[in-house]
């Protein structure tokens, strides 16, 4: 068979979803799948699902004659690649040390890789995306949670046991709101989707007059970010004040970036950079005030070229670049 036939079986886990795809070694998706996660049954039931998902995958691999020479798996949380477990993640519930990679590897025979889900897009981005040829790049995914990659030197950077990046837990109010980490004053529990929500239902259950409880008719456990961001782009002063908010947060955990890595750019991923300009625009102010001058004035802040693929697409490069 040819090298032209040969592909990884790349699966992005996330709180939420879960995105599988067969990817060749330029990046091309041969094959996609998409299903919800539904964390909160447990990490048992999320492995069942997986490991059934794979064999359809193999499946169709094996009728295309494509050639699955390995099997990447990008995870949202704390993991230890060495080891290939879970060690904890925030947003799935009662993941504690979970070994996925052994668990797939034992269903599918291929040689498997786990990877952060954030470091995986990142590498993606860098290799096929937005940092294509860049040397030093930082990736910033803002959705459900807030992660990221880092890409030093052209190679992607994952620390001793494959947990740099975390970006949504670094703190920046000592005080603030407590994060789903179990931490005060998170990135993420200041600037992301749930902290975004959390904080629109807290204003409307004080009786503030707003357009996003009209979105949901005024069922308030409905309304996420998303909700928010079209109050917002109506013009609702809550919604803008609450995005404008969020988003001056995140400037400030960009400009500490900024200061420790001087990158030439950074790429924002996730639900939330749907907003554009609107969360973006508060943002770069945030970095101008912040930041050093030479490298605040030396970076770019740049949108994800490969949406939500990014995941699947680096973590099968990571599994390529593995095996070489």
């Amino acid at each position: 068979m040819s090298a032209d036939n040969r592909a990884v079986l790349a699966i992005d886990l996330g709180g939420t979803k879960v995105l599988m795809a067969i990817v060749t070694r330029n990046g091309e998706i041969l094959w996609r799948r998409y299903y919800l996660t539904l964390a909160d049954e447990g990490p048992r039931a999320v492995l069942r699902r997986l490991t059934t998902e794979v064999r359809t995958a193999g499946a169709a691999a094996k009728s295309d004659n494509i050639e699955l020479v390995g099997l990447g798996v990008g995870v949202a949380g704390i993991t230890n690649i060495n080891r290939g477990t879970v060690v904890t993640s925030p947003n799935l519930p009662a993941w504690k040390n979970v070994a996925i990679r052994d668990a797939i590897s034992a269903t599918s025979e291929l040689t498997t890789f786990l990877i952060n889900d954030a470091s995986a897009a990142a590498l993606g981005e860098h290799r096929f995306g937005s940092g294509n040829g860049l040397h030093n790049m930082l990736y910033v995914t803002i959705s459900t949670g807030i992660g990221g990659g880092i890409i030093l030197n052209g190679e992607l950077y994952m620390g001793t046991d494959g947990c740099a990046g975390e970006w949504g837990h670094m703190t920046i109010v000592p005080d603030g709101p407590k994060c789903h980490c179990g931490n005060l004053g998170c990135l993420e529990a200041l600037s992301s989707g749930w902290a975004i929500a959390r904080d629109a239902v807290a204003h409307i259950k004080k009786d503030e007059h707003s357009s996003i409880a009209d979105l949901v008719n005024g069922n308030i456990d409905n309304i996420t970010a998303e909700i928010v961001s079209k109050a917002a782009k109506k013009g609702d002063r809550l919604a803008c004040e609450l995005v404008d908010t969020a988003a001056n947060y995140f400037g400030i955990g960009l400009a500490n970036m900024v200061n420790i890595f001087n990158p030439e750019l950074i790429i924002v991923g996730g639900g939330l950079s749907k907003m554009g300009e609107m969360f973006l625009r508060p943002a770069r102010k945030a970095i101008r005030e912040r930041a050093f001058h030479l490298p605040a004035k030396t970076v770019h802040i740049a949108k994800a070229r490969l949406g939500s693929n990014a995941g699947v697409i680096g973590a099968a490069a990571y599994v390529f670049e593995q095996m070489t």
